[in-house]
């Protein structure tokens, strides 16, 4: 239930639509199994799994949905030798050259007769929605992910204005003069790891973990130009997490503090647990939300908006 990832999205105006919407909308396209030729299929699911049955989970104001993919597994070595075969088979009966048309046509044959076949795998992606704070936050690093579920959930409700989250300031360069100096603005505390990327076209990468940041070492990478492009931090002994130069922030920990919380609140049964988890998750993003776009010098609205 804890995010892992996060995937920030803002509401370039008033949310179009209601919790008593919604949840009619997300009903129009449930999850299912892939049809036999299909590649993958998308759809709405139970955010707590078979610990509930509504598609849309409310609570303190809160939103939480879950996107469920399925697709079928065909590997392209798989598709590559069949297409190989069939070639050298129709060359040599009847002696001649199978050029890219005719190629991609016996491709496309070939895909359609293994598919029926193919194992599937399923992915849930869930997203918090923060009606009041106007934000979206999806737990995945993948932003083709993210797009699948904000695409189904604007075909389902019929409009949803959202843009990615921006700063006034290069994450690359805040992150960078908090490693020349070794402070952060307040609540954030730099932590051991993080990434080097030489700003010259085709420059090099260099990784640190458990490195003391402030080290010569790492000091004279940035004194030759070198900026952070990713780097871990705490945040008021609640949260770690990695933060790109893409304002994505990834392998995020809910700490202990707010883990043994949510076990208090959350009695014996499991979707009394879910429940308090969400809960204690959303609430803590409605203040790390903020203070991350403040500490990168303050959203960035565009003017309009």
């Amino acid at each position: 239930m804890w995010f892992r990832n996060l995937l920030l999205y803002r509401f370039s105006q008033d949310i179009p639509f209601t919790e008593a919407e919604l949840l009619p909308a997300l009903e129009q396209r449930t999850a299912r199994p892939c049809a036999s030729q299909e590649t993958h299929t998308l759809g709405w699911a139970t955010p707590f799994g078979r610990h509930s049955e509504n598609l849309l989970q409310v609570a303190d104001g809160y939103w939480l949905i879950a996107l469920r993919k399925e697709e079928r597994i065909l590997p392209g070595s798989v598709v590559k030798d069949a297409l190989s075969e069939k070639v050298e088979e129709i060359e040599a009966r009847d002696a001649r050259k199978i050029y890219k048309k005719e190629r991609d046509t016996l491709k496309d044959e070939i895909v359609m007769s293994l598919l029926p076949r193919a194992f599937t795998r399923t992915q849930t992606t869930l997203a918090c929605i923060a009606p009041a704070q106007g934000w979206i936050a999806v737990d995945t690093a993948s932003s083709k992910r993210a797009e699948d579920l904000l695409s189904l959930l604007r075909e389902c409700t019929g409009s949803l204005p959202v843009r990615p989250l921006n700063v006034k300031m290069a994450p690359s360069s805040c992150m960078t003069d908090w490693v020349k100096t070794g402070e952060a603005p307040e609540g954030l505390v730099v932590l051991d790891e993080c990434e080097l990327r030489d700003t010259k076209e085709d420059g090099g990468v260099i990784r640190c973990k458990k490195q003391d940041l402030g080290s010569d070492e790492i000091q004279q990478h940035l004194t030759v130009g070198k900026q952070v492009s990713q780097l871990t931090l705490a945040w008021h002994d609640k949260l770690s997490l990695t933060l790109d130069d893409k304002l994505a922030v990834k392998r995020l920990k809910f700490e202990e503090l707010l883990r043994d919380e949510a076990d208090d609140q959350g009695g014996d049964d499991m979707a009394g647990q879910l429940d308090a988890t969400f809960i204690i998750m959303a609430k803590t993003l409605s203040e790390f939300i903020p203070a991350l776009t403040t500490a990168l010098g303050g959203e960035d609205i565009p003017q309009g908006i």
